[in-house]
């Protein structure tokens, strides 16, 4: 597959120490240093500070409150730091706005499925926006040139849907879609910016074993295929040590460990993170998903149904 880009995300980042994609675009690293947040008297992040490699899969874990959905509020202009420090190549994220960091290459996904009425193909087309070079009136007046451009537009939607497992669904309205494919849209129509940089909030949250493990394939297939780097927050820690190449461990808003899967799950502050004492390791949760489970139960799962469902 070629991957075609369109307006000025690569073009505005230059040159940068970055490898080169599949594709021939360059992927710099992604460089968080020192970075605090504050709401009013409550620390969100506390000096924080880790690199995602170029092409590499990063993990970012922690128990709830730990700071990772403001952490990526930071990466993608959502919320400015107190201080600190976020560098994509060359580029300073944080006093830029979030469409700004769009077109420098970043794209996220959302705990919660965000989705507009229509098809498949609708959402993934609201991904390229950021790329569209027709101007409101020509589009409207239906254009040769308008016209010409959104049909390269919709053939490049219709490959990632292809990428992501949802190519026969491309016509499909999204309500008739099952919760599993609704996040692969999200991922598709964050993909449709031609990010070299994806952040995925939980991408895996809620769905069953069968759906997880199709995730972590397209997850893995993403990055080979385009050449991108990946940063991840998810509960599910069966997925996160088979999937990630670095992880990221915070809690309270500090950064406690950090390193690969396995120097992670022995890590006795993570231990005491997660588990209290007496435990020789992280557990992985589910190491063989039965396809028919049900959602992950990672080690804080009953911490947050207990959040999400009251009594």
């Amino acid at each position: 597959m070629t991957r075609t880009r369109y307006g000025t995300g690569t073009a505005a980042a230059g040159k940068t120490d970055g490898s080169t994609g599949a594709e021939g675009t360059v992927t710099p690293p992604l460089r968080v240093e020192d970075v605090t947040v504050r709401f009013a008297g409550l620390t969100a992040l506390d000096g924080v500070g880790f690199t995602v490699e170029p092409g590499s899969i990063h993990a970012l874990i922690g128990p709830n409150g730990a700071g990772k959905s403001t952490c990526f509020n930071v990466l993608s202009g959502v919320c400015r730091p107190a201080s600190g420090s976020v560098r994509f190549g060359e580029h300073e994220l944080t006093r830029l706005r979030p469409h700004r960091i769009a077109a420098l290459g970043i794209a996220r996904t959302f705990q919660n499925i965000v989705m507009t009425a229509g098809t498949v193909a609708d959402n993934l087309m609201l991904g390229r926006h950021v790329l569209t070079r027709a101007g409101f009136a020509a589009t409207a007046l239906r254009l040769p040139s308008a016209v010409r451009e959104q049909r390269v537009h919709r053939e490049r939607a219709r490959e990632i849907a292809e990428l992501v497992g949802l190519g026969r669904l491309f016509d499909t309205p999204v309500a008739l879609l099952s919760y599993g494919d609704r996040k692969r849209v999200e991922m598709a129509r964050a993909l449709c910016l031609e990010p070299r940089l994806l952040l995925l909030d939980e991408p895996v949250a809620g769905m069953n074993g069968t759906e997880r493990l199709r995730t972590a394939e397209t997850v893995r297939a993403v990055r080979e295929e385009l050449g991108l780097s990946v940063l991840i927050v998810e509960h599910d820690m069966g997925l996160v040590m088979r999937l990630a190449d670095a992880v990221t461990v915070l809690d309270f808003g500090r950064r406690i460990a950090g390193g690969t899967p396995d120097e992670v799950r022995h890590d006795p502050a993570v231990l005491r993170a997660y588990l209290g004492t007496g435990k020789e390791e992280v557990p992985d949760p589910d190491p063989d998903p039965d396809p028919e489970s049900g959602p992950a139960a990672g080690p804080d799962s009953q911490e947050r149904q207990e959040e999400e469902h009251p009594a």
